[in-house]
């Protein structure tokens, strides 16, 4: 699955964060994540108390 900046994301479950799983947030990559967040989408906009976060694909799901 590929996502494009500005999409709306469950994050399902997160490494870089687990306090994030559960919530949504919004892509801010544009460009497909590669070596530099080691194939991490770069994800924000999550709450008030969780800043920027790096999930790999199969964490994330579409959301409405």
């Amino acid at each position: 699955m590929s996502f494009r900046a500005g999409d709306k994301v469950l994050i399902t479950s997160c490494e870089d964060d687990p306090r994030a799983a559960g919530l949504t947030g919004r892509v801010i990559d544009e460009a497909p994540p590669g070596p530099l967040t080691d194939g991490r989408w770069t994800v924000g906009s999550i709450d008030i108390h969780i800043g920027t976060v790096l999930c790999r694909t199969s964490e994330l799901q579409p959301a409405g």
